[in-house]
């Protein structure tokens, strides 16, 4: 009786654990923090060791461990309180919660407070301010150099250095349209930072952008009064773009060199690099047309180009996304290119003689980890099991063999130590929400540091899985299926097609909720169907998946989600009277082109800052998928989707953010003016002050405001 009892306690308890709902807080909000699976604070490896280091909790208050991956055996622990300790005991001041810190050898970090780096010496226990950083409010994109800790930095459209006694100026250009230090190229081509320090920290490379020349582009400030006007630079496509050079400062002598990069001025200067000894800057030039490539060696001292090292050349495009990564002794190089068909690792020595293609196969590798201090292997993430899976494995340069590391289908995301040992292993899946390993690189061990609980326990969700349709063109289409909680199969339900499609994203993977959001779970509670499919264009399938695209824009992706859609009929537990069709900015341009190219499928869409007209989006990503509307006027006339209006049945709304810099504002005010011309009533709603994503507390109103659409209209 006593272990029925307890028998039926268990039962109850899981019943009851499970019956919670989400809130739309909850789902939006909550799901990036609260119900997001736990992990390490500050996990990272230590300076020229085995070990690794994190924040976690120690007797109620925070506690940095330092533990060997060798044996797992924790060698240092710093509790906040002694940390403050000791801050108190040399610089009168304590912090509240425990500093990110930056560890600058195995027994030594540094950190940041009050404007000042300390340092943390793990021997002596003992703090030590080491400078101030003192550098204004108004400082913006610093980069710390990690040799020197110089602190490069911008202060509007100039670029500064902070050599830890004085603020050195590096560039003095008076007009506000030249900027310096800052990202270029509109973050294409892998670009997320204007300054790139050398390998000892005392020489800085940095990107100055000219775009006096670009037309002036309307963004209103509606917080003043009355509103002004705050004018961007917006090179749209087929129209004149910036012109981009790159600068050499030594922070020493104060002098600049600008390297000699050449004409034409429009060209597109990615993936910068230097060489070990600091006397050279790698540089992949790419042609505005973005089908020739040239990687360029540039003499710092001169700023002469060297040699131009190889070229690479495709009828569509070249899409260069990452530099070029020396080995430990300066003498060969590892550059990633798609040119046989998928992303591979390819093995150069300095002058630019290929040695060999390391990593071969109709899978893309999707990070370089980087070598063994020996130089005699690499390392690397990719998609070989499956487009949506990664693994971690290392290649041996000589012998050329492989071997995977990681362990567990799912998704690893993986750091290297610097001795090329072992790997932090983050780990996730469709059924596991977190679980972080110790692997040695050999093969020889594994340990689990730690396992996240699942956030979702006490919730009731609606079942997901994953699985493939086949294209047109036979190329396999994964897909994601959220069903309804208390799923009948003899019932219909509304249904809700979630997209993107576009390059460069990948909606669906193997990790936790399979990639999708909790709003997802949010309808399935509340009796929708919700379904996404990648459809060719999408990302991490190789070449001829994502070129399936060009020129065309809109017209296989839509092709392969009505893919899905059929699949969807085919379900007996599918509405087909009652579905909706959901994207924002690619899936916004999907979802309008949907509605009204084929008007018969969806009764409701949303379309979220929507690409409306390409003539009108920027030159660097349209020029690339389209050419330039000159040269496909076609092309561009067929995908506007304003031209469809005509056939518009079901209900379409349309969201916006005023202060939208990527989507600008005008493509949907252009399609609200012909909706009115043509007399099609459309729903619209904006959002004031948001730029292409509505973030923060308000985007719990904008999923609140999709949601009331669809409950009441499906």
């Amino acid at each position: 009786m006593k272990k029925l009892i307890l028998f039926l306690v268990a039962i109850t308890q899981v019943v009851i654990a499970q019956t919670k709902l989400l809130t739309m807080e909850e789902a939006v909000v909550l799901q990036r923090t609260t119900l997001a699976p736990a992990k390490l604070k500050q996990l990272m490896w230590v300076s020229n060791s085995d070990n690794y280091s994190y924040v976690d909790k120690k007797d109620g208050e925070d506690c940095l461990f330092v533990t060997a991956a060798t044996s797992g055996k924790v060698l240092y622990t710093v509790l906040l309180s002694n940390l403050n300790r000791a801050m108190i005991e040399s610089v009168q001041s304590s912090v509240k919660g425990f500093p990110t810190v930056k560890w600058i050898s195995e027994n030594k970090f540094t950190y940041e407070f009050d404007k000042k780096i300390f340092s943390y010496d793990l021997k002596t226990a003992k703090v030590k301010m080491e400078e101030s950083v003192d550098i204004g409010e108004d400082a913006e994109h610093r980069d710390i150099a990690d040799k020197t800790n110089y602190i490069a930095y911008t202060v509007k459209n100039n670029l500064f250095v902070f050599d830890g006694k004085e603020k050195l100026i590096v560039t003095n250009d008076i007009d506000e349209n030249i900027l310096n230090g800052h990202v270029v190229h509109r973050d294409e081509f892998g670009i997320h930072k204007g300054t790139f320090w050398s390998p000892k920290g005392t020489l800085l490379a940095f990107y100055r952008m000219d775009q006096t020349m670009v037309t002036d582009y309307p963004i209103i400030d509606w917080t003043s009064r009355p509103a002004k006007n705050a004018t961007i630079k917006y090179p749209m496509a087929g129209d004149k773009s910036h012109e981009v050079t790159v600068g050499v400062y030594n922070v020493r002598t104060g002098k600049t060199v600008f390297l000699k990069t050449g004409e034409p001025k429009e060209q597109y200067l990615t993936n910068i690099a230097w060489s070990n000894d600091e006397q050279f800057v790698y540089i992949a030039i790419l042609n505005r047309e973005q089908n020739h490539l040239k990687l360029n060696k540039y003499n710092v001292a001169t700023g002469l180009l060297e040699k131009t090292l190889f070229e690479e050349k495709h009828e569509k495009y070249v899409q260069p996304k990452n530099p070029i990564v020396f080995s430990p002794n300066g003498k060969q190089f590892i550059w990633q290119s798609e040119r046989d068909g998928f992303n591979h690792l390819y093995l150069y020595s300095e002058d630019g003689t290929l040695i060999k293609q390391l990593t071969k196969g109709n899978w893309m590798v999707t990070n370089f980890a980087g070598f063994d201090k020996k130089g005699t292997k690499v390392f690397y993430t990719s998609t070989t099991e499956s487009g949506i899976t990664r693994n971690f494995y290392s290649a041996e340069i000589k012998s050329g063999k492989i071997v995977r590391i990681s362990k567990g289908d799912g998704t690893h995301t993986s750091m290297l130590s610097e001795t090329g040992n072992y790997i932090l292993d983050n780990f996730q899946s469709t059924t596991i929400p977190r679980n972080i390993f110790v692997n040695a690189t050999n093969g020889k061990s594994s340990r689990l540091i730690y396992s996240a609980p699942n956030p979702l326990q006490e919730y009731k969700l609606g079942e997901m899985k994953i699985f493939t349709l086949k294209s047109e063109s036979g190329d396999d289409l994964y897909c994601r299926l959220f069903k309804p909680i208390d799923f009948d199969s003899t019932k219909k339900y509304p249904t809700i097609v979630y997209l993107y499609n576009g390059p460069s994203l990948q909606m669906i993977n193997n990790t936790w909720n399979g990639g999708g959001d909790l709003w997802f779970q949010y309808m399935a509670e509340r009796g929708f169907v919700v379904f996404t499919l990648d459809g060719r264009g999408s990302a991490n399938r190789g070449l001829a998946f994502e070129q399936a695209i060009f020129r065309n824009l809109g017209v296989n992706e839509m092709k392969d989600q009505l893919v899905g859609v059929d699949f969807l009929k085919k379900q007996n537990y599918v509405d087909v009277n009652r579905m909706g069709i959901f994207g924002w900015s690619y899936g916004g341009f999907m979802t309008t082109s949907i509605m009204t190219r084929y008007p018969d499928v969806f009764k409701v869409g949303v379309a979220g800052g929507p690409v409306i007209d390409w003539t009108y989006y920027e030159v660097m990503y349209t020029e690339r998928y389209m050419d330039t509307p000159q040269e496909n006027p076609e092309g561009y006339k067929i995908s506007r989707t304003i031209d469809y209006i005509d056939n518009l049945k079901g209900k379409l709304m349309l969201i916006h953010g005023t202060n939208d810099p990527t989507v600008v504002w005008q493509h949907s005010i252009q399609y609200l003016k012909a909706c009115v011309d043509k007399k099609k009533q459309v729903d619209y709603f904006v959002y004031p002050g948001h730029e292409h994503n509505v973030l923060g507390k308000d985007r719990e109103h904008l999923y609140q405001k999709v949601t009331d659409y669809f409950m009441q209209n499906l």
